[in-house]
């Protein structure tokens, strides 16, 4: 009988759910609720723990004294302490695509089976992507500033925006967050080319796919890069004074990202220089983003608190991946988005 550690909120909800999918595996489950605020399990309950689902309301119960939210695991460490201290530990379930928690490292190298929440927040931060472009490409960074100043400021003659049509998108990861983005970007009139080191699949709606090693030939020729890889050693500072060099005077940068992705000082002076045309970012080196930064003033700058996933279907979509992935991991196959060492 397999123990399960999740919310009291994810097992109310999810109750007949959890239930149809014991029965279909012949088995039953002992099920322990874990409150979202910061309460321990007893340590005899604790070793017990065989799977557990990291529901976004335990990942967010908790914030720190400042009023943001902490990082995994210091956010949620009543979830981590059974997890570290069972013995029989088999699998977790995280809500999000990232595993560049040093937690999660130490888990994999344990042996602990681990799959994400990969495609659960991809259609609302391509959308958020797909939003600021628009925003930096149609004349909004000067409308919203006329508008509280109460000016009747219109774009004309040399003012005017620049057609989106005809202009290239440079995707850097072209996953679910990519994948989404593509067709989007397309429709608008961009041609998008995508950056990984998988080949091209028929069902890609970009109209090239380069392998990493190809982005420096790349850069003098896009107008917007998007960056929306995982942070790895690869890819951190991937983007940095050397890069930004390389693109052409007036590129827009957008980072879905992770904030090491981006040199942050350097991207600072691509934008004081005006060498950069704008960037839209989502993610910074250090979160919050400090209040003396000067990107929160920049006028062709918008930024946003890691939060372009934002959307009240989130915790559903991460939900179903699990309950999924329960049922998959009880029949003994493979698991959507498991991480791979």
């Amino acid at each position: 009988m397999p123990t399960l550690m999740m919310s009291h909120k994810f097992i109310d909800e999810h109750a007949a759910r959890l239930d149809a999918i014991a029965k279909a595996n012949a088995t039953t489950f002992n099920l322990v609720r874990l409150a979202t605020n910061i309460e321990y399990l007893p340590e005899d309950v604790a070793s017990t723990i065989d799977i557990a689902y990291l529901s976004r309301d335990i990942r967010f119960g908790s914030v720190s004294h400042s009023g943001h939210y902490a990082p995994v695991p210091e956010a949620c460490p009543h979830f981590f302490d059974p997890v570290e201290k069972s013995k029989g530990f088999k699998w977790l379930q995280i809500p999000s695509a990232g595993i560049d928690r040093p937690i999660y490292s130490e888990l994999l190298e344990r042996g602990i089976r681990i799959s994400t929440g990969a495609g659960t927040h991809a259609e609302p931060i391509a959308q958020t992507a797909i939003g600021a472009i628009l925003m930096l490409s149609r004349g909004f960074m000067s409308w919203q500033p006329a508008q509280r100043a109460h000016q009747w400021d219109a774009l004309r003659d040399e003012r005017a925006p620049k057609d989106l049509r005809g202009q290239t998108l440079v995707i850097v990861g072209v996953g679910s967050i990519g994948g989404y983005t593509a067709p989007i970007a397309k429709a608008l009139g961009l041609k998008v080319i995508g950056v990984r080191r998988s080949p091209k699949r028929a069902d890609d709606a970009v109209d090239e796919i380069v392998p990493p090693s190809e982005l420096d030939r790349l850069l003098p020729t896009c107008d917007w890069l998007m960056l929306c890889c995982p942070l790895t050693d690869e890819t951190r500072g991937l983007m940095n004074a050397r890069r930004f060099a390389l693109m052409k005077k007036g590129t827009h940068l957008l980072n879905v990202a992770r904030g090491p992705v981006v040199v942050e000082k350097d991207l600072i002076a691509a934008l004081e220089s005006g060498h950069l045309g704008g960037a839209y970012l989502d993610v910074f080196d250090v979160e919050p983003l400090a209040p003396e930064s000067p990107l929160w003033d920049m006028p062709n700058v918008i930024c946003t608190p890691h939060n372009s996933s934002a959307s009240d279907g989130n915790d559903r979509r991460a939900g179903e991946i699990f309950l999924t992935n329960l049922d998959r991991y009880l029949k003994g196959t493979p698991l959507v988005n498991e991480v791979r060492l």
